[in-house]
């Protein structure tokens, strides 16, 4: 007698490239524990699509338009508690990855990793645990403690990356000069970095700004 048939795990992909959904679609059919029910291509669609499907997983990315995978991880999570997101992404930095989990996130995966990397996460996160691969919790641990900009000093950081001078700065925010000369002082020992260039370099590796 065959014993009882396992219900799949219905997940959502959030992922503003077709190509990546399609390749989703694609890896996850192999597997017949696993089952896309939708698919959504920003994070506000992400959302309406979360309300109509009630999925047990969505694999969210964080660079959408409209709303980015944070954003929607927080959204979902607000009005479905219960809700378990996984991020999907091509950022690595560890102030991407905190940004994540804090948001509510219960796994985080970067694109390029092995399918084994993948299938495990969505299962850890599918039976109500965490899904950090190793890869993901030595990025974290390389940054330990943690050290956070202030919205102040991000704010100034990406008018740095940007290519405006402190007095320039200053006159964006509505500051004087030498507030924004401690702004920079103080971003450049959380970042440990030299001067402003190595400054803006780490802030972009590391997720703690982005240009595009």
């Amino acid at each position: 007698m065959n014993g009882p048939t396992l219900s799949p795990i219905r997940i959502l992909t959030a992922d503003d490239h077709p190509l990546i959904r399609a390749g989703l679609r694609t890896f996850l059919a192999t597997e017949p524990e696993l089952e896309i029910v939708a698919e959504a291509e920003n994070g506000e669609d992400a959302l309406e699509k979360y309300r109509r499907f009630r999925p047990d997983i969505v694999l969210m990315d964080l660079s959408m338009p409209v709303m980015d995978g944070v954003a929607a991880t927080r959204a979902i999570l607000e009005e479905f508690p219960d809700a378990r997101v996984i991020v999907l992404t091509t950022y690595q930095g560890d102030e991407d990855i905190h940004r994540a989990l804090d948001g509510g996130a219960m796994g985080y995966l970067v694109k390029d990793m092995m399918s084994a990397d993948i299938l495990n996460v969505i299962r850890s996160v599918h039976g109500g645990r965490r899904g950090i691969p190793p890869a993901v919790a030595a990025k974290l641990a390389e940054h330990t403690p943690r050290v956070a900009l202030t919205p102040r000093e991000t704010e100034v950081l990406l008018l740095v990356a940007k290519g405006l001078t402190n007095g320039e700065i200053a006159g964006r925010i509505g500051r004087t000069e030498e507030t924004v000369k401690v702004h920079v002082k103080n971003i450049l020992q959380k970042l440990d970095a030299r001067d402003r260039t190595e400054a803006v370099t780490t802030a972009l590796r590391r997720g703690f700004i982005r240009l595009d």
